[in-house]
Order: C-alpha cells, then sequence, then structure tokens
C-alpha cells in the first residue's frame, strides 16, 4: 500500500521543478510522395509468385528554433519482378515537434527514435493507399525498430570520428 512518503518527488508534489519534459506534435505532413508503375498495364498482371520488394527507410532531424525540431522520414518501396519494376514509391512524411525538458543527452534519441515512431503508423498508411491506388495490394510495411537504427547507425559513425580524430 502506498503511503504519502511514497508520493513522486518534483513538479507532482509541488516543491521541485515545474518543467515537466514534454514531446509535443505540432504539425504532421507529406512533404514528397511519388509513385511509379513504368510497366503499367502489364505489371498489374497476376504471377503466380510474389514480387520482391526492396525497402529503405531514413531519418532526419532539423533544429528550428530552440525547442521545436523538424523530423523527416523518408520511405522508399521497390517492387520487382525478375528484371522488370512493378511499382516504385517515396514517401517523405514530416513532422514539426516540441520538445523541451528533456538533457541534452536524450535529444538524439528522442529526434531519432521517438519522433519517427509516431510518424511511422500514418506514413505506412500513405505508403499502403498509394500502392492499392497504383492497381497493386496495399503495401502493409512491418512495423520498423528506430531503436535498432538508431544504434547502427552510432556503431557506423564512430569508427568515422575516430579516423578524423587522428
Amino acid at each position: 500500500m502506498a503511503s504519502k512518503d511514497d508520493a513522486p518527488t518534483g513538479a507532482a508534489s509541488g516543491n521541485g521543478d515545474a518543467t515537466q519534459p514534454s514531446l509535443n506534435v505540432l504539425a504532421q505532413y507529406v512533404k514528397d510522395l511519388s509513385f511509379e508503375s513504368p510497366g503499367a498495364p502489364n505489371s498489374l498482371r497476376g504471377r503466380d509468385k510474389a514480387p520482391g520488394i526492396a525497402i529503405n527507410v531514413n531519418v532526419n532531424a532539423n533544429p528550428l528554433s530552440d525547442k521545436q525540431f523538424d523530423v523527416n522520414l523518408t520511405l522508399n518501396a521497390k517492387a520487382s519482378f525478375d528484371k522488370e519494376v512493378l511499382f516504385n514509391v517515396e514517401l517523405v512524411y514530416g513532422g514539426v515537434f516540441a520538445i523541451s525538458g528533456f538533457p541534452q543527452e536524450h535529444m538524439l534519441p528522442l529526434l531519432f527514435i521517438e519522433c519517427p515512431r509516431l510518424l511511422f503508423p500514418f506514413a505506412r498508411q500513405i505508403i499502403a493507399e498509394a500502392t492499392r491506388n497504383g492497381g497493386f495490394p496495399p503495401l502493409m510495411l512491418d512495423p520498423i525498430d528506430f531503436a535498432q537504427m538508431f544504434q547502427q547507425k552510432l556503431a557506423e559513425d564512430q569508427p568515422a570520428s575516430k579516423v578524423k580524430a587522428s
């Protein structure tokens, strides 16, 4: 059973810093959307096996002010059968985020993990609708592990920074 002594300290109890960390989505938008089906209508015919689909994901973040950031999630999907490109779809989906009250060391994970995680379901739906409207079954992208992507990017950048320093 919780007692008064177990109450959290800080702003909730009224005796600490009143600024709570916050991450707010101020706007979401399609920055760029491209769908190409170069072989249509022949590429729309039924096939006895599924096409190969290559998916590329990228995240970029830019400061707009001290507390506002523009985060862009870029998704590319290319479906091909043998050497024929069935479709190619590219989406750059952006969000403007207000971030305040977090320590500086948390900013990169917030911008490159949490912000794209919030944007992804909307971008996924846009990709699915674009492929469906192009005459194909909707492409339902699997969830993306942005934390793993971020860790991989950090691991790739570390050797590069060591080379520059020496």
